[in-house]
């Protein structure tokens, strides 16, 4: 597990595990001095879109594939027992095969997850991801025939090598971002992932309407559309270069890093970032190596992993695959048409893609701390309106619109921060020695949460039906305390000056964090000073 690099989206968006900006000098312990801006190439943009337009897309389609036809699949789960044994399968029966369908996808995610690292370490990043498509092309075979082969068995194990695919995903494709992208543009670079998924997620729901392909005969289709974007990525990866850092630090091909560089940057002038790739090789070598071990027996590693995981639970346990997985069914418990109903899932799905670019803005201008906990509390606040809304539904025929209006607020809520800020987190309050491992705990906990959900939900929305969302708001409540006390602001602090906090108990945290702001003040000082002087010298 120690050799495990990359992080998780999905889930994930998540962001680099280390990274360098060739406009970057550092003189002096928590300054950075921006010398230019960087830009985002066309070539740095289309090997970004070769990516996630497959990967990280397919991530979130497959999460959501199963919504929108689920009664039509579950018809099919009916007739096909019926012709095997005569007779139907009870209601228990059927919901809990239901809720293995839709949770075996998170068990092949934690499979997937865990190996992410060495498909990326023994193929390379972008040999990973081309790689990763022939699960991608089995999953899809094996759902998508599973209706002509009479055989929900092929359903399900196609969803488990979908999972094991996302896993996959998960980790290589926001490394492969991170590697490639430089450390100013590493947030927006790392932003496309989360949009991606929340895109895949949008298609998913609109194309399983009945209206489209969510019908008995056609439902199919949908599991078989993944070999659209596993085509494009096909043609489109292999056009790109293999990052520059694994062909430094991983191949030692200097030279071909170097190429890559300058293919991506559109520009020869790549000395310092190539001068910044041999130091962390130097570093590299001398570096303690960590196991997951390491984390719970070194003090100063053991708070960070407690945030992380905490973090990681917080974006799972909040509800949000309960969202996605059954908005469907919890629509029409609020009294919808099944036609709505759908309508109103494909609407949430559009906010939350929606959300995810403003998140993109917002993340370097109000902070990692700030966005996380205005996001758990609106989750809070509007999972308890819509708990209220399904309650009283049948005494006012408006309270069905105001638990539309509940779960698209809720997705706006987790858009903000929640959605992508836990594997911020993740990439920060970790060195480089440590941080592989962290990842690698921090995966396993998403995927184990995400699987727990899917697994649960179903059970606990027959027992206590209206009532379903109430331990998800006590749990949402919960994580916002615990984010106000004890998860500190990361934004624009160098991870050595992150790390040191904890290194330092004799320090108050306000003293601490204070040196650091003070460093990131100067440095959008200077970074402002920079901007001017070149704007006054093109004038």
């Amino acid at each position: 597990m120690e050799e495990t690099t990359p992080l998780l989206s999905g889930q994930d968006s998540t962001h680099s595990l280390t990274s360098f900006d060739a406009s970057a000098e550092v003189d002096h312990v928590g300054e950075t001095h921006i010398t230019k801006k960087p830009t985002l190439t066309s070539r740095l943009a289309f090997a970004t879109a070769a990516c996630v337009l497959c990967s990280s897309f397919l991530l979130g389609y497959n999460t959501a594939v199963v919504n929108s036809p689920e009664e039509v699949i579950e018809d099919f789960y009916n007739v096909t027992n019926y012709e095997r044994t005569g007779s139907y399968m009870s209601k228990g029966f059927l919901t809990m095969l239901w809720g293995i369908t839709v949770s075996c996808y998170a068990a092949g995610g934690m499979i997937g997850g865990l190996s992410a690292g060495y498909w990326a370490n023994r193929y390379g990043r972008r040999g990973a991801l081309l790689r990763n498509n022939l699960l991608a092309i089995t999953a899809a075979a094996l759902m998508g025939f599973s209706k002509m082969a009479k055989s929900y068995e092929m359903l399900i194990v196609g969803r488990i090598i979908a999972g094991i695919n996302a896993g996959v995903s998960s980790g290589v494709a926001p490394l492969y971002l991170s590697e490639i992208s430089p450390i100013l543009l590493r947030g927006l670079c790392g932003t496309f992932n989360q949009v991606a998924i929340c895109f895949g997620t949008l298609v998913a729901e609109v194309i399983g309407l009945d209206i489209l392909l969510g019908t008995n005969t056609l439902w199919p289709v949908c599991f078989g559309f993944v070999i659209v974007p596993v085509i494009f990525q096909l043609l489109a990866l292999p056009c790109c270069p293999e990052t520059p850092r694994y062909l430094m630090m991983m191949k030692g091909e200097e030279d071909e890093a170097e190429k890559a560089l300058v293919w991506l940057r559109k520009t020869e002038d790549v000395g310092e970032e190539m001068e910044e790739m041999r130091k962390e090789v130097a570093e590299h070598r001398n570096a303690v190596k960590f196991s997951v071990k390491s984390l719970f027996s070194k003090a100063e590693l053991r708070w960070p992993l407690i945030i992380c995981i905490v973090l990681q639970l917080a974006q799972q346990f909040s509800g949000i695959n309960a969202v996605i997985y059954y908005s469907t069914l919890v629509f029409q418990g609020a009294g919808l048409s099944k036609t709505v109903a759908q309508y109103a899932t494909a609407a949430t799905g559009a906010v939350n893609v929606s959300m995810s670019f403003v998140s993109a803005v917002l993340m370097d201008k109000l902070g990692r701390r700030t966005l996380m906990m205005t996001g758990l509390g609106g989750m809070f606040v509007f999972t308890i309106v819509l708990t209220i809304a399904l309650v009283f539904q049948h005494s006012a025929s408006w309270l069905s619109y105001l638990c539309i209006a509940a779960v698209v607020l809720y997705i706006v809520a987790f858009a903000t921060g929640p959605g992508a800020i836990p594997w911020f987190y993740v990439a920060e309050l970790f060195a480089q020695g440590p941080r592989s491992a962290a990842v690698s705990v921090s995966v396993l906990i998403n995927w184990l949460a995400n699987f727990t959900v899917g697994l649960v939900f179903p059970e606990l929305q027959t027992a206590i039906k209206e009532y379903s969302f109430v331990p998800f708001a006590v749990m949402l409540f919960g994580f916002l305390v615990f984010v106000f006390f004890f998860v500190p602001e990361t934004k624009g602090k160098r991870i050595e000056d992150i790390t040191l906090l904890f290194k330092a108990p004799d320090e108050t945290s306000e003293a601490a964090w204070s040196k650091t702001d003070l460093a990131y003040e100067r440095q959008h000082n200077d970074t402002e000073n920079s901007a001017s002087a070149t704007n006054i010298q093109e004038t």
